[in-house]
């Protein structure tokens, strides 16, 4: 399917760029962000097209990486019509067909989201930025948002026990957070929420989940290079592979990241 993208206006917008900061991915490591001024509202064919420019939204923010000499960042989206599970994600498919999927605006997120929400962030990442968690950050960072969002909650009878944030774009959606009962651990709810959301967009005949950055030297974030295949966003193109990379092959491409891909890549990837 190839969409229709009627024309934005990105040149009238003011964008802004920070300091540099400690790198949220790579220790000892500095970032810069280049970010779109929040004041402004956008659309959704607007965010549709910051997003295959590499960019991403947190809360009221529409933010890129901008670091000097580093392009570890690469964002990422999966061709949902192309894609085919790995063993290890057939396997959470069929574990969680128990569960039922609703969607949601944003805007209608409760007590009942809240309270998940605080519970993974204290049971599964107390080491990182968002603890301690409150209902003032996960209002800012999940139910504000300058253009259309949902949760895609997934239930246990009457138990929600998955909701990922998604932002609705004109070839797809862009996958912004997801959170989840921390006891359910043995359901992989992390991979089966993005084959969730990959359903979804083959049910509304759209192209694309992007699933944020793929950050081959962090390996918080390179597990996204399961999805395959996968493509990311190289120098200003979007180039597909293929097939799942190994661990080694992860860090060679974090490696040549730091400077320029040899020729070899050129095999793994289409244009």
């Amino acid at each position: 399917m190839n969409s229709y993208h009627p024309k934005s206006l990105l040149n009238d917008l003011q964008y802004y760029i920070t300091p540099p900061h400690d790198c949220s991915y790579l220790e000892n490591k500095s970032a810069r962000m280049v970010f779109l001024d929040p004041v402004h509202r956008i659309d959704v064919v607007t965010l549709s097209e910051l997003s295959r420019m590499g960019f991403r939204r947190s809360g009221d923010f529409v933010y890129r990486p901008e670091c000097h000499l580093c392009r570890q960042c690469l964002s990422c989206r999966v061709p949902v019509n192309s894609f085919q599970m790995n063993s290890i994600q057939k396997k959470a498919w069929k574990r969680n067909q128990d569960l039922s999927m609703k969607i949601i605006p944003t805007k209608q997120a409760s007590s009942v989201h809240y309270n998940l929400y605080e519970r993974y962030i204290i049971e599964r990442h107390a080491d990182g930025d968002m603890f301690p968690p409150s209902y003032d950050q996960f209002e800012k960072f999940l139910i504000h948002s300058c253009s259309e969002s949902f949760f895609l909650e997934l239930w246990k009878d009457d138990k929600l026990i998955s909701v990922s944030t998604c932002d609705m774009l004109d070839d797809g959606i862009s996958a912004v957070y997801t959170f989840f009962d921390p006891d359910e651990s043995r359901r992989s709810l992390g991979v089966f929420a993005i084959l969730k959301q990959i359903e979804y967009i083959q049910s509304i005949d759209q192209e694309y989940v992007y699933l944020g950055y793929l950050v081959p030297h962090s390996n918080k974030m390179n597990y996204k290079s399961q999805y395959a295949p996968i493509e990311l966003l190289l120098d200003g193109q979007w180039r597909r592979l293929n097939r799942t990379l190994n661990p080694k092959e992860i860090k060679q491409l974090g490696d040549m990241l730091m400077t320029t891909l040899s020729s070899e890549w050129n095999e793994l990837f289409i244009k």
